[in-house]
């Protein structure tokens, strides 16, 4: 645990007292995406990327600057790789000689 983290809860105890420390949650994900937004790029990844990007296949970085800059909604590359795991995608195998004979 962080000394950040220690300081919060003592100040939370200094304050409030035992009941400081049991009517807190717990930190949770700070990431919250619209699942229309998981969608989206769940769609946009079983295609090409579209012909002005110029890319021959996705990245997660370039994924989720797709994504900021056209649904206006802010992603981290590490939230994209997350979501393609979760749902086995690998676009960066797809097309590839080895990937179409299942090496």
């Amino acid at each position: 645990m962080s000394r950040p983290t220690v300081d919060l809860w003592l100040g939370r105890y200094a304050a409030e007292g035992a009941a400081g420390l049991f009517g807190q949650r717990p930190g949770g994900s700070r990431e919250q995406v619209p699942a229309r937004i998981g969608a989206r790029v769940l769609a946009l990844t079983r295609m090409s990327p579209p012909a002005g990007t110029g890319l021959s296949h996705w990245s997660s970085r370039e994924m989720a600057a797709y994504i900021t800059r056209t649904e206006r909604v802010a992603v981290s590359y590490h939230w994209v790789a997350k979501l393609w795991r979760e749902h086995g995608l690998k676009p960066h195998r797809s097309g590839t000689s080895s990937y179409q004979r299942g090496w």
